[in-house]
C-alpha cells in the first residue's frame, strides 16, 4: 500500500470517527492542561473520560491500573506528559495479535452472523465487491431466510458487487441454502463463498443448532476451504453490542467482529472494548456508507485517530 494511500485511509478514519473524537478530545484537553498534578482526582476524570467513550469499565481499570504503573517507575510528575503514555497503554490493551486475514488467499467459506439492523447485509456487500476487487472468484449464499426481504437485499448487493448469490425462496432451510452454494462454489472454482446466516438470538438455542447444521455441511462437503465465522455489531449501540458479542460467542466459534456505523456514534471506544474484554480482534470497521468506507482495522491507527493531537 503506498504512502499516499495510507494517509488517504487514515484521513478517513479520523472523519469517520469524528463523534467520538471531539467527546473525548474535549475531555482530553481539560484533563491534561486543567489539572497541575496527577492525584487520584486526575485518574478519576480520566477514568470518566473513557468510560464515556465506550471503553467499558473492564478495560478502562486495566489501562489506568497499567498507566499509573508506568508514571511511577518514570517518576511522572506532569499531568501533560500522561497523553502519550495513556495513547500507548489502550494500543498495548487492543492488541490481540496479528491481525491475520487469511480468507483473501486460499479458498475460504466465511459465515457472517449478526442481528438485524446492524448492517449485516450491506458490510457482505462491500466485503464481496472488495474481495472481488482483489482478483478472487466471490459467491454469495442468502441463508438468512426467515428475515423478510433479506434474500433480496442480499440479491441487490450481489449485483452492485458485481458477483453470483446461490439463494432459495424465504422460510428455506438455510443448510439447504449453504449445500446448495458449497456446491455451486465447487462447480465454478470460486475462491470465496460468503454466507449470510441468521442472527436471532432471543432464542440462542435455534441459533446454535442451525449454526452447528452449517458447519456440518461445510465440514462434510467443503472440508478443504479455510472457514472463517465473522459476527457483524452495530457500533452505535456501545456496550450492547458488547454483550451481544459475548451472546454469539456462547453459540459459535468466531474468529473476528465486524463493527459498523461508526462514523455515527460517539461510543467508538467500543472497538477497544471489545479486543481488550473479549480477546477477538475487530478484523473490519465501517466508517461511511462508501465500499471503501469498510476499512481493515488497524488498532495503532484507530488509537492515533481518536485518541492522537491535531
Amino acid at each position: 500500500m503506498s504512502e499516499s494511500t495510507k494517509k488517504g485511509l487514515f484521513a478517513r478514519l479520523r472523519e469517520g470517527l469524528s463523534k467520538t473524537r471531539r467527546s473525548i478530545a474535549s475531555g482530553f484537553a481539560s484533563v491534561f492542561s486543567g489539572f497541575s498534578a496527577i492525584d487520584e482526582d486526575f485518574y478519576e476524570e480520566l477514568e470518566e473520560i473513557l468510560i464515556m467513550g465506550d471503553l467499558g469499565v473492564h478495560a478502562t481499570e486495566e489501562i489506568l491500573e497499567r498507566l499509573k504503573e508506568q508514571v511511577r517507575e518514570q517518576k511522572i510528575k506532569e499531568p501533560a506528559a500522561c497523553r502519550q503514555l495513556l495513547i500507548d497503554t489502550i494500543k498495548q490493551q487492543m492488541d490481540v495479535g496479528e491481525n491475520a486475514y487469511p480468507f483473501e488467499s486460499q479458498r475460504s467459506v466465511i459465515l457472517v452472523v449478526g442481528v438485524n439492523g446492524v448492517g449485516k447485509t450491506t458490510s457482505i456487500g462491500k466485503l464481496a465487491s472488495q474481495m472481488k476487487g482483489m482478483g478472487n472468484r466471490v459467491i454469495l449464499a442468502a441463508a438468512d431466510t426467515f428475515r423478510a426481504g433479506a434474500i433480496e437485499q442480499l440479491a441487490q448487493w450481489a449485483h452492485r458487487a458485481g458477483v453470483e448469490i446461490i439463494a432459495q425462496k424465504e422460510g428455506s432451510d438455510p443448510a439447504a441454502v449453504v449445500f446448495d452454494a458449497v456446491a455451486a462454489a465447487k462447480a465454478r472454482k470460486a475462491d470465496i463463498l460468503i454466507c449470510d446466516t441468521a442472527g436471532r438470538l432471543h432464542n440462542k438455542k435455534n441459533l446454535m443448532e442451525e449454526l452447528k447444521k452449517i458447519n456440518r455441511i461445510l465440514d462434510r462437503e467443503y472440508a478443504d476451504a479455510h472457514k472463517e465465522t465473522l459476527v457483524v455489531l452495530d457500533g452505535t449501540t456501545g456496550q450492547n453490542a458488547l454483550a451481544q458479542a459475548r451472546e454469539f460467542m456462547a453459540a459459535a466459534d468466531v474468529d473476528g467482529i465486524i463493527l459498523t456505523k461508526m462514523d455515527g456514534t460517539a461510543k467508538g471506544g467500543i472497538a477497544v472494548a471489545i479486543q481488550a474484554e473479549l480477546g477477538i480482534p475487530v478484523k473490519y470497521i465501517g466508517i461511511g456508507e462508501k465500499i471503501e468506507d469498510l476499512q481493515k482495522f488497524d488498532a495503532d491507527a484507530f488509537v492515533e485517530a481518536l485518541f492522537g493531537e491535531e
